[in-house]
C-alpha cells in the first residue's frame, strides 16, 4: 500500500512540473513559473507533511524521489560553477582596457562584502537584544545535546588552524583538486588561478600578441559554450525550486518552530533589515531599489531553496548581467566572491545573534561597548573563506564563538530550526553579493542604465 501512496505522490509531482511546461509554452515569464513552483512547492510539501506525518517512511520514499529533480538540479549548478567562474574572469581580465582596473575592482567588491557583513553583525546584535534572545531560555533535548557534542568535536580542527593557515587556503597548490571542489576555499582558489591566467595573457600580449590572440579566440569560444550549458540549466530553474520547497517544508519540524519561534521570527526580522539596508544603499548610489528588487526576486528565490550561495553563482552572474546591466567583469568577480567570503548572513547575522544569545551564560554583558567592537572585528575577519553551501553558517559561528572564548556547544540548541532559518540566510548571502557587484559597476561607470531600466530585461536574462 505503501509503495501506492509513494507513486501517487510522484504523479503529482510530474503533473505539476506538466502545468510548468504548459506555461512555458504558453510563454509565461520565467519570474512567474519560478514562482509558481515555489507556491505549489510549499503547498505540496504542507500537504505531504498533513497527510503522512513528518518522518513516516512514505514521506522519507517521496522525498527521496523528489530529490532526483531538486537536488539533481543543484548537482547540475554546481557542476558548471568551475568551468563558469574560471572562464568568465579570464575572459573578463582578457578584455580589460588597463591592468588597474582589476585590482580597483577587486577592492570594491570585497570591501563592499566584508562592510556589509559587519554591518549585518551589528543589526544581528540589535535585534537578540531587542528580542531579549538568550540561550538559557531554550531547552535541551537529545537531537539538541547530539549536535552540541558534534560541534565541540568540530572546534578541534577549527582552532588547529590560525588566521595565517586560513589565508594560505585561499591559495591553490592543486588547481585540479580545487576544480573538484574539495575545500571550503575552492571557489577563491579556482579565482585567484583564474585572476593569474588573465594576467599571464595580458602579458604574453604584449611580447607575443600572435599567441595571445590565438589563446583569447579559445577562450571566447570555451566561454561561448559554457554560457550556452548555463542556459540550458538554467531553464530547470522552476522545476528544481518546485522540488526543493516541497522537500523542504514536508521535512520541516514545524513542532521545533513553535517552539524555538521567538528566536525564528528575531533572525527574519534581522534579516529583513539588512535586505532593506541593502535596498537603501542600492537607492543611495542613484539606482532604483524597486527595479532591483523585482530582478533579483527569481536568484533570491532559488536561493532560499538551495540553501546553497555556491550554486547560486550561475543565476547570480547572468542576472547581474543580464538584468542589472553590471559589467560582466565585475558580475563575475561579486558573484564568485560572495559566495565564499563576506556572507552577510551566514558570517554576519547569525554568529552574531548566537554570541548574544550565549554571552550571559558565561557571565559577559552582550552591551558592553568592548565586546560589541571585538564581535563585530572578528566576524569581518572571520568571514573569509565561509563555504557557500549548507554548514557554512555552522562554521562561522565556530570560528567566532571559539575566538570569544564562548561554549560552541549551545548553538547546537537550535538545530530543529536551522534549515528553516538557513533558507532566509543564504538568500541575503547572495543579495549581498549582487549588491557588491551593482555597487561596484556603478562607481567604475560600466553600469548599463539602459538595461537596468529596462523591464524587460529580467526576461531576457534566461532567455527563456
Amino acid at each position: 500500500m505503501d509503495v501506492l501512496y509513494i507513486v501517487l505522490n510522484i504523479v503529482v509531482l510530474l503533473a505539476i512540473i506538466g502545468l510548468i511546461i504548459w506555461m512555458q509554452k504558453k510563454h509565461f515569464s520565467f519570474t512567474k513559473r519560478v514562482f509558481t513552483g515555489l507556491g505549489l512547492g510549499i503547498v505540496l510539501g504542507t500537504v505531504l507533511q498533513l497527510i503522512y506525518g513528518a518522518g513516516s517512511e512514505v514521506l522519507t520514499e517521496t522525498t527521496g524521489w523528489y530529490s532526483i529533480v531538486g537536488s539533481g538540479y543543484v548537482r547540475l549548478l554546481m557542476m558548471i560553477v568551475v568551468p563558469l567562474v574560471m572562464v568568465s574572469i579570464i575572459q573578463s581580465i582578457i578584455n580589460l582596457e588597463k591592468t588597474a582596473e582589476l585590482g580597483k575592482m577587486s577592492a570594491w567588491i570585497i570591501g563592499t562584502l566584508i562592510s556589509l557583513t559587519m554591518v549585518a553583525a551589528l543589526v544581528g546584535i540589535l535585534t537578540a537584544t531587542v528580542f531579549d534572545l538568550s540561550a538559557e531560555q531554550i531547552e535541551a533535548g537529545q537531537a539538541e545535546s547530539e549536535r552540541g557534542s558534534m560541534l565541540e568535536d568540530r572546534l578541534g580542527d577549527v582552532e588547529a588552524q590560525s588566521t595565517p593557515d586560513k589565508i594560505l587556503n585561499f591559495i591553490p597548490s592543486n588547481i585540479f583538486l580545487d576544480m573538484t571542489g574539495e575545500r571550503s576555499t575552492s571557489v577563491i582558489a579556482v579565482v585567484i588561478f583564474s585572476l593569474i591566467v588573465g594576467i599571464a595573457v595580458l602579458g604574453v600580449r604584449r611580447k607575443n600578441p600572435e599567441q595571445a590572440e590565438t589563446f583569447t579566440k579559445i577562450v571566447n569560444s570555451f566561454y561561448a559554450v559554457v554560457m550556452r550549458i548555463v542556459t540550458l540549466i538554467l531553464r530547470l530553474t522552476p522545476f528544481g525550486i518546485l522540488a526543493l520547497m516541497a522537500n523542504t517544508v514536508a521535512s520541516t519540524d514545524f513542532a521545533g518552530i513553535v517552539e524555538l519561534g521567538k528566536f525564528v521570527i528575531a533572525s527574519y526580522v534581522a534579516l529583513a533589515v539588512m535586505f532593506i539596508i541593502h535596498l537603501v544603499l542600492v537607492g543611495v548610489f542613484g539606482l532604483n531599489p524597486l527595479v532591483y528588487l523585482r530582478k533579483v526576486i527569481p536568484v533570491l528565490g532559488f536561493a532560499f531553496t538551495s540553501r546553497s550561495s555556491a550554486g547560486t553563482i550561475p543565476l547570480n552572474i547572468q542576472a547581474q548581467r543580464n538584468s542589472l546591466g553590471v559589467n560582466e567583469g565585475v558580475a563575475n568577480m561579486s558573484a564568485s566572491f560572495g559566495a565564499t567570503m563576506g556572507q552577510n548572513g551566514c558570517a554576519g547575522v547569525y554568529p552574531a545573534m548566537l554570541a548574544v544569545m550565549i554571552a550571559p551564560t558565561v557571565g559577559i554583558d552582550p552591551l558592553d561597548p568592548m565586546f560589541i567592537l571585538q564581535l563585530v572585528l572578528i566576524i569581518g575577519i572571520s568571514s573569509f573563506g565561509i563555504a557557500g553551501v549548507g554548514g557554512g553558517a555552522t562554521f562561522a559561528a565556530l570560528i567566532v564563538l571559539s575566538s570569544m572564548n564562548m561554549p560552541v556547544a549551545l548553538a547546537g540548541l537550535l538545530i530543529s530550526v536551522e534549515a528553516l532559518i538557513d533558507m532566509g540566510r543564504t538568500a541575503l548571502n547572495v543579495n549581498g553579493a549582487m549588491v557588491s557587484g551593482t555597487i561596484t559597476s556603478r562607481i567604475m561607470k560600466t553600469l548599463n542604465l539602459k538595461t537596468y531600466n529596462d523591464k524587460t530585461a529580467i526576461e531576457e536574462n534566461t532567455s527563456l
